[in-house]
């Protein structure tokens, strides 16, 4: 089968759950016999018009130039550029499906192209991006959750806050439209694909209560590639609590309430490392490092992929203190397939990939005084560690994970 993959940036650009997600679905779709590509995006491209050859993958990088928030929202109407970028990589490619991992920065009318050729395609819901255009479901004017659009005036007010605009009504009334013209032009994209895909339960059921049809949602568990090699698990010395946070570095995913959290903590016995990259968000990683106060916290950047198991066997704990509603988070897969328990905020899909009490614990979002309580309950009781460690249960592996995407790809296909 003929695979092309879509999505908004990749790596070695950005390193993030979408990124990382696709590059190994699309290396295990490679390992059993199918060919595959990748179109994306990009600030700058050496290769293009030709794929880059990468693992087997052929990754075709557009050279689409800086990409701000607002380029990137002006882009879902309309970009000539990108749209017959498009259209050569598929008279180039002629995939029989075309799966989407992601629309942010591209023209809503690449479907058309796919819907007027009869090409199959597929869209994955990494994200709430489809009628969230912050993806998030936090709002830019109070960074607090948000249940969707209401009549898109939310909406507006989120957009008048990014660009640093006086909020008042009548802005609000006016920029509105816009942004219920987005949303018919990517319900359009929902409703053409073949099967939409949701990581977990959480995420179908938040499209759900958005109008989407749920029973279009196939639900299949991202899966991860777990090293052939277990690594040695190395125990700490003198009974140290030894905490790992692995992701991005912004306000979003909390990572302040976890140091917060940790300055309250006795540092003979507690150490903390902080594993991301420190180039996005500048002004954020600053001020964490001005709010660490406890001499046991860390800022280790970027972590490769080949030392990921080294990391997470040397770790006790793996903490997620997102502030939103995570659509599945693969760190807490790849930290229970190298037997580590997790922390984790209580609140979307993340209550229900950390069963509390019995692979891990769960405590209330943006709150440091629970999050240092729990954490030095598991300093005093290396017992209630070495429980949650073994309830830890086998993890769902890309190769299952591939197979499912495959049978629905041949679904998509035959009809």
């Amino acid at each position: 089968m003929r695979i092309l993959h879509v999505l908004h940036q990749y790596m070695p650009d950005h390193i993030g759950g979408t990124e990382l997600y696709t590059r190994a679905l699309s290396l295990g779709q490679l390992h059993d016999g199918h060919q595959v590509a990748i179109f994306v995006p990009s600030e700058v491209s050496s290769d293009w018009p030709k794929p880059a050859e990468e693992d087997g993958l052929r990754i075709y990088r557009f050279p689409a130039g800086q990409q701000s928030p607002s380029k990137r929202f002006r882009s879902t109407f309309f970009n000539a550029s990108i749209q017959n970028a498009f259209t050569s990589v598929l008279h180039r490619e002629r995939p029989d499906i075309v799966h989407i991992q992601h629309m942010i920065g591209l023209p809503a009318s690449l479907v058309d192209e796919l819907l007027e050729n009869e090409i199959p395609y597929l869209i994955t819901l990494h994200d709430y991006w489809y009628f969230c255009p912050n993806a998030q479901l936090l709002t830019n004017y109070d960074n607090t959750l948000c249940e969707g659009p209401a009549w898109w005036l939310n909406c507006a007010r989120c957009a008048l806050a990014r660009l640093d605009l006086w909020d008042s009504t009548l802005l609000s009334l006016s920029i509105a439209p816009v942004f219920a013209l987005r949303d018919r032009r990517v319900s359009k994209a929902l409703k053409g694909a073949a099967n939409l895909i949701a990581p977990t339960p959480f995420v179908r059921d938040t499209y759900g209560k958005q109008g989407v049809n749920i029973d279009r949602i196939v639900i299949i568990p991202h899966g991860i590639d777990p090293p052939d090699n277990a690594f040695p698990r190395k125990e700490s010395l003198d009974n140290e609590l030894r905490v790992c946070y692995v992701g991005g570095l912004s306000w979003q995913k909390g990572v302040h309430v976890l140091v917060q959290a940790f300055n309250g903590l006795e540092e003979e016995r507690s150490s903390l490392s902080i594993w991301g990259d420190q180039t996005a968000f500048p002004e954020y990683v600053r001020e964490l490092r001005e709010l660490a106060q406890h001499q046991g916290i860390h800022f280790e950047g970027r972590l490769s992929r080949d030392k990921l198991w080294l990391v997470l066997a040397d770790s006790d704990v793996v903490v997620v203190p997102s502030l939103w509603y995570e659509t599945a988070s693969l760190i807490v897969q790849e930290a229970f397939a190298a037997g580590v328990p997790v922390v984790a905020s209580g609140i979307g899909a993340l209550s229900s990939r950390v069963n509390d009490g019995v692979d891990g614990l769960l405590v209330p979002p943006n709150d440091p005084e629970t999050l240092r309580g729990t954490l030095q309950k598991l300093i005093d009781n290396p017992d209630l560690l070495r429980q949650l460690r073994s309830g830890i249960q086998p993890v769902y592996t890309i190769s299952e994970h591939t197979q499912k995407i495959i049978e629905l790809y041949g679904s998509a296909t035959e009809g």
